[in-house]
């Protein structure tokens, strides 16, 4: 078995830049999730420009411009709003506010671009897509476990070059590590982060959708729990759901806070996409029980079995076919109907879902 680039396949080239400094203008609202530094990376790693940032909580912000001091500091959202040099902009408010705060950023005739789960409510998603369709601006969407994982991106790369022949399922898991100690208050109330099936099972459904190359999808049956958090009772510590695509092919995720301590990373996030000519694996974040980092996919297939570690091998295209979306009008990181609908199936299923466990009435 190869332990690099050892088999018929190789990652396209790592994305340049695609516009100079100065060229696309960025700015940020609502630092209320990590995610927001990871979005700004992605960016800038394009080429974009950062130009400033406002949070109400200046602990944030300060925590913000000590890791892109190039930041000018806001002192008000309209102040970000009325700068016309702005294209875009992204913010990580909580995830009950996103959609508001999308709703203001287009109406002020800017992109909008937001950490996951975009919104929490299908009357949420509809006023999005109206404000979509009124102003011809996008409300994009940072599904970070796919657009900003090599594996996941190369993954995409081996199934346009017909590696697996058609994806028939795709199998995800999102185990997360709770943390609770470090969390907001808001992390806990489900009418404010959606539940765990909107929030954090919104990157699974995005998955499941685009390796399946399906427009849409009906959520056959969907679970969650709480199992071991008592002390949150609005905390969905698991869930689960199976999922039929419009294409014939099927999708499951499970996704949990139930991470151990002893574990080395966050989680231990892994895909299984199976087509008709062989399979991948995606390791994404680590390799279990070895030091061997992150970056790592499994093929097999009718010519090979290969394992490629393709950390700092692949990048993430996407940040920069957003920029150049913006600037020319065009849907080619990622079509809005696709963001939306990864959003509206995770809603769906978090509204259906059975909890397993009954829990204690507030």
């Amino acid at each position: 078995m190869s332990t690099a680039f050892g088999g018929s396949y190789s990652p396209d080239s790592i994305p340049a830049p695609v516009v100079g400094p100065g060229e696309f203008t960025f700015a940020v609202i609502g630092l209320d999730h990590g995610h927001i530094y990871g979005m700004c990376n992605g960016l800038i790693g394009a080429g974009a420009t950062l130009a400033s940032v406002y949070d109400p909580d200046p602990a944030k912000v300060a925590q913000f411009v000590e890791k892109f001091p190039q930041a000018r500091v806001a002192r008000t959202e309209a102040e970000v709003l009325d700068d016309d040099d702005v294209r875009l902009v992204a913010g990580a408010a909580v995830t009950s506010e996103r959609a508001a705060l999308g709703l203001r950023v287009m109406d002020a005739g800017k992109d909008y671009f937001t950490d996951k789960a975009p919104l929490t409510t299908l009357e949420q998603l509809a006023a999005a897509r109206e404000a979509v369709a009124r102003t011809g601006r996008k409300y994009a969407v940072y599904y970070s476990e796919r657009i900003h994982v090599e594996t996941a991106v190369f993954a995409s790369q081996l199934i346009e070059a017909g590696a697996i022949g058609k994806v028939v399922q795709v199998m995800g898991t999102g185990p997360h590590r709770l943390s609770a100690g470090n969390r907001p208050d808001w992390f806990f109330e489900k009418e404010k982060y959606g539940g765990i099936l909107c929030d954090i099972g919104s990157h699974q459904i995005e998955q499941i959708l685009h390796y399946t190359g399906a427009s849409d999808a009906t959520v056959v049956r969907s679970q969650i729990a709480n199992y071991a958090n008592p002390d949150h009772p609005g905390l969905d510590d698991f869930g689960d759901a199976m999922l039929t695509m419009d294409n014939g092919a099927s999708g499951y995720f499970r996704c949990d806070w139930f991470t151990p301590d002893g574990l080395q990373m966050w989680g231990d996030g892994r895909t299984f996409i199976l087509g008709t000519e062989g399979f991948i694996e995606q390791r994404k974040y680590m390799n279990l029980g070895t030091q061997d980092g992150t970056g790592h996919l499994y093929l097999a297939n009718g010519d090979e079995e290969t394992h490629f570690d393709v950390h700092g091998k692949v990048g993430y295209p996407y940040f920069g076919r957003l920029v150049l979306d913006c600037l020319e009008r065009t849907e080619n990181a990622m079509t809005q109907e696709h963001a939306f609908k990864a959003a509206e199936l995770a809603v769906r299923a978090q509204l259906q879902a059975v909890d397993l466990v009954p829990r204690p009435v507030r």
